[in-house]
């Protein structure tokens, strides 16, 4: 069929009679193919633009079903490799009735599989099932009383008759598909919930947010019952999957990997290594951007203390040299991502044939930054290590922490028996410092803000804090400012404190630290560390702002 063509009731009928063939030969197929794979049930998540898209492949994976995010465009050989059960259609700005609005690829209906369409999933849905949407006589945003309607519906099992559900849309679905019931409504909407019976399924508003309390329990309806998952996607699952697909890409090929001493790189690290074993070498690059003692303390554990081939390059110069005079936080990423890859590549050189360079790459940074495979959402930032690297590069990447968000690589951290204070170190950004100074980037205001880190840091394992925050840390902004020090006139560098707590890096909120916290650490940097004169404290969550300040 052509994408985005409208289906008609007949042949909705004749698709749905091929169905149990199609699965037997795919069934028959996937069985030879997966031999061995530790990942045998997923769920697709179509991406139409929504806030929430990767909200809902979180909950999915809480729910111990693997999932990924796709754009609207993506085809059924994109994604048969995790073996899809069911797909879910997300939310989105667009209205189905608009020139040029994204459509639901045919894929989904041809494959027959269980479906449910979340807001702008919903209406795509009846829009191209045979139904009608329409603009609605009143937008509804926010909380909203959800009442059944009719049959029972699957999705609500176990679920009060009534309930509050999150509300974001503009128009509303005047006339069902062929086949189709209406399963629930709210004072505004007369169609809130729909299905043709344990298959398809639509909801006009959001399960995935915590503004619904009791979306999470028909999103698990929806996986277990009417997918028939079995919820078995564990973080020793996914090291075995990840160890066979490593096997796959490289082969007889060897692998150097990109080492910096977070949890990311070591899992990443360690899965290679299980792999392929001595054919991998790490490679840790002192690019003079990093924490007070950092290239030591990451020798040690990783040399000593892991086993692992590695090989220390120092490099502080050329990266310097690279960020003079650049004050663009986009330019800065750029240029420390492409000189990463030339040093990483200078290296392999001196190895013998090397063809592939394995990184931890992590979800959040393919979703702020824009990529082939998410174009639906605005690019936020460029990570260096996803849109700051050059265009052409003689090495393939291995990234098999890709479509992990960071708790769920501390799962794998664990499970491969990595230390646990290795394992929940709080995260440390790829172009390191130079994104915590605000304006170029120099030698005297590298050290300047790497005194500041370690005081930050110092005091809140301190206050046993550490633990309990997601990132703290020490930014130096471009401000000057006037002190006072011993009766004299100072004019100096204002010192910006950041303390957040989140999840996953997709949103966090600012801590509350204990003022006397707050009052320590102030007084440590300025007495302790020339050149900054005030120490300001940061008070902005994510959104608006992000967690790093470039």
């Amino acid at each position: 069929m052509p994408q985005g063509r409208r289906v008609s009731a007949s042949d909705y009928l004749e698709i749905s009679a091929y169905l149990q063939i199609a699965k037997n030969l795919e069934a028959m197929g996937a069985e030879a193919e997966n031999e061995g794979r530790a990942v045998t049930e997923g769920v697709v998540v179509i991406d139409f633009g929504s806030q929430y898209s990767h909200l809902i492949a979180r909950r999915a994976r809480e729910l111990k079903v693997y999932s990924e995010v796709v754009p609207s465009s993506s085809t059924w050989e994109s994604v048969r490799h995790i073996q899809p059960k069911g797909v879910i259609l997300s939310g989105g700005p667009a209205s189905v009735y608009e020139p040029g609005a994204p459509t639901i690829p045919e894929w989904v209906f041809e494959r027959g599989l269980p479906v449910l369409g979340i807001c702008y999933g919903m209406q795509a849905l009846v829009h191209q099932l045979g139904g009608s949407v329409i603009p609605g006589l009143r937008q509804e945003y926010g909380s909203a009383s959800l009442h059944q309607d009719g049959d029972s519906c699957s999705l609500f099992l176990n679920l009060p008759q009534s309930f509050q559900v999150w509300m974001s849309h503009g128009d509303r679905v005047s006339e069902l598909p062929p086949g189709f019931s209406s399963r629930a409504f709210t004072e505004n909407s007369p169609v809130a919930a729909l299905s043709d019976g344990d298959r398809i399924f639509g909801l006009q508003f959001h399960p995935e947010v915590v503004h619904t309390p009791l979306g999470v329990s028909i999103l698990e309806n929806f996986l277990m019952r009417a997918c028939g998952c079995e919820g078995n996607w564990t973080a020793g699952n996914f090291v075995k999957d990840s160890v066979q697909r490593i096997r796959e890409q490289v082969g007889d090929g060897r692998v150097i990997c990109a080492l910096s001493g977070g949890v990311d790189s070591a899992v990443t690290a360690m899965l290679a290594h299980e792999a392929i074993g001595d054919r991998l070498t790490c490679i840790f690059v002192n690019n003079g951007l990093l924490r007070l003692e950092e290239p030591e303390r990451v020798e040690e554990t990783f040399r000593s203390n892991l086993g692992l081939n590695l090989i220390c390059v120092e490099a502080t110069e050329r990266f310097l040299a690279q960020l003079a005079g650049v004050t663009d936080p986009e330019q800065k990423r750029k240029a420390i991502g492409e000189e990463f890859i030339r040093v990483f590549e200078e290296t392999a050189s001196d190895l013998g044939q090397t063809d592939f360079l394995a990184q931890g790459t992590l979800y959040p940074d393919v979703i702020e930054s824009e990529t082939p495979e998410n174009r639906a959402s605005a690019r936020i930032k460029t990570h260096h290590n996803v849109g700051g690297l050059p265009e052409h590069m003689s090495l393939q990447l291995v990234e098999p922490l890709r479509y992990l968000f960071k708790d769920e690589v501390r799962d794998v951290g664990l499970a491969l028996g990595l230390p646990r204070e290795m394992v929940y170190r709080q995260p440390f950004p790829g172009p390191g410092l130079a994104i915590r100074i605000i304006g170029e980037v120099t030698a005297e205001k590298l050290d300047m803000v790497r005194a500041c880190d370690w005081i930050v840091i110092d005091e809140i394992k301190n206050a046993n804090l550490y633990d309990q925050l997601w990132q703290s840390f020490a930014v130096l902004s471009d401000s000057r400012t006037v002190g006072v020090m011993g009766d004299y006139r100072t004019y100096g560098n204002v010192c910006a404190i950041r303390a957040v707590a989140s999840e996953d890096a997709m949103t966090a909120d600012w801590v509350r630290l204990p003022y006397e916290v707050l009052s320590r650490i102030s007084n440590r940097i300025v007495n302790e560390v020339t050149g900054v004169t005030r120490v300001v404290y940061d008070i902005t969550s994510k959104p608006p702002g992000t967690i790093e300040w470039e």
